[in-house]
């Protein structure tokens, strides 16, 4: 007998199939070492803060800063220009790459998400695009940048909008 309402929704698709063990092991070990190390780290250890991002492959020039109480999904798919900063409370979901050119401002609770789903497909895979904010742009508090945006060269994103 077949379900009137359609297929199935937990249908197996690309991303319930999983990520290889060294991507789980990975993100597992950033997990802790974020609920920890990363998450204890004083407001102004700059350094530190970014020397444990580096440990997980973030790209981050010496002048970026990273304030406190950035949660970042990924540190590998992170880039951080000169003088570029995250402000506290920012979140990057990094499933796919987040890169900010020079002088670039995130500014506190901001969201940068490079994944969401299709939702033409009833399987609603994972899709993920980059997100690249030009040189000198700023994103206001709470602003939400979506997969595959680019902002261009002193360009605003503001507070509260959706791009």
């Amino acid at each position: 007998m077949t379900d009137p309402a359609g297929p199935s929704y937990y249908q197996p698709t690309d991303y319930d199939a999983g990520w290889p063990l060294w991507t789980k092991l990975y993100l597992l070990a950033w997990r802790i070492t974020a609920a920890t190390i990363y998450g204890w780290l004083p407001s102004r250890c700059f350094g530190a803060r970014h020397a444990v991002l580096r440990l997980f492959g973030a790209r981050i020039h010496p002048t970026a800063r990273v304030h406190r109480g950035c949660t970042i999904y990924s540190p590998a798919r992170l880039t951080l220009g000169e003088r570029s900063t995250l402000g506290k409370g920012v979140h990057c979901l990094c499933v796919d790459d987040i890169r900010l050119d020079a002088d670039v401002t995130v500014s506190q609770e901001a969201f940068l998400c490079t994944a969401g789903h299709d939702v033409d497909d009833p399987a609603r895979p994972l899709t993920t695009a980059p997100i690249h904010l030009g040189r000198g742009s700023w994103v206001f508090v709470r602003a939400i940048i979506l997969p595959g945006v680019s902002l261009g060269e002193g360009a605003v994103a503001a507070a509260g909008a959706v791009h």
